[in-house]
């Protein structure tokens, strides 16, 4: 699931929150979705009748969806049979668990639409729900549309990296690297937010300011990196120091990964406000050579 394990459980007011505010909303699942939702799309299926067919789930909201299958004369008669009742099969990977989370949702197909792709048997299917979705599949679609409303809303509230704040991140580490206009160099991140991060990074910040940067962040449930993308737009020099410096990065908002989204929105509805103080009174930790 999207949650982890070090966020708290999600409440059934928080998913009466997420349904009342997000219902008619539609999640278009897009290969950045698919990955930050875990969605396993070889499990999932539309069965009507007692049989299944493999479809693409393009998008869906808690009212509804639209899947992408083969519409061969053999579907269209059980369709018929069927008077338009299905029933769409979800199914996502689950951190440290070998079995997916896998729930239906009592659909009719509303409207049939050919995909325009070459081939006359792919079909847009469009379906209603007949009843309120699982609280599964509400909280998936909640965590995402409440990290977008709250990347603009919260922009500027930053976390803090420490042990703590790590480990109810998610993060293996808080050494990592910056990609610098395509060269890697080491760093230190200092603090985290919906709009950019503070990072110590080896080299002199003449070199560095206003370039283009990568962050690489390791996490815990994930062997490949999030990687988010922005620019070196200020830096405070670090005394004694003229090989490092603390660079502020503001991301490109436009290309955000949404994985990254959920993770900060989730530390900052479950652990409270943490603001920078730009006069911290410690000193700087130093990227290891």
């Amino acid at each position: 699931m999207i949650q982890h394990t070090s966020m708290p459980v999600t409440t059934s007011q928080q998913i009466a929150y997420y349904y009342d505010q997000f219902y008619t909303l539609d999640v278009t699942f897009t290969p950045e979705v698919i990955r930050a939702t875990n969605l396993f799309p070889k499990q999932v299926y539309l069965k009507c009748r007692g049989r299944h067919w493999p479809c693409v789930l393009y998008s869906t909201s808690m009212t509804g969806a639209k899947v992408i299958v083969n519409m061969n004369d053999t579907l269209k008669a059980v369709l018929r049979k069927a008077k338009n009742l299905v029933s769409l099969r979800f199914s996502f990977h689950q951190r440290d668990k070998t079995d997916p989370l896998a729930f239906f949702v009592s659909s009719r197909v509303s409207n049939i639409t050919e995909y325009n792709t070459g081939s006359k048997e792919l079909s847009f299917l469009t379906l209603s729900y007949t009843q309120r979705p699982p609280d599964d599949l509400i909280e998936v679609l909640g965590l995402l549309l409440d990290a977008n409303i709250n990347a603009k809303r919260r922009k500027e509230e930053r976390i803090v990296i420490t042990t703590d704040s790590l480990r109810k991140l998610g993060l293996k580490a808080k050494n990592t690297f910056a990609v610098v206009e395509g060269v890697p160099r080491k760093c230190i991140i200092r603090d985290l937010s919906f709009g950019g991060a503070k990072l110590i990074i080896v080299g002199l910040a003449k070199f560095l300011l206003q370039k283009k940067v990568t962050l690489r962040i390791d996490v815990e449930d994930q062997d490949t990196p999030v990687e988010v993308s922005g620019t070196v737009i200020r830096f405070e020099p670090v005394e004694g120091r003229e090989d490092i410096s603390a660079f502020a990065v503001q991301y490109d908002e436009h290309t955000i990964p949404v994985e990254y989204k959920v993770r900060i929105n989730s530390y900052l509805k479950s652990y409270g406000r943490t603001y920078l103080h730009q006069k911290q009174q410690e000193q700087p930790e130093q990227a290891q050579e």
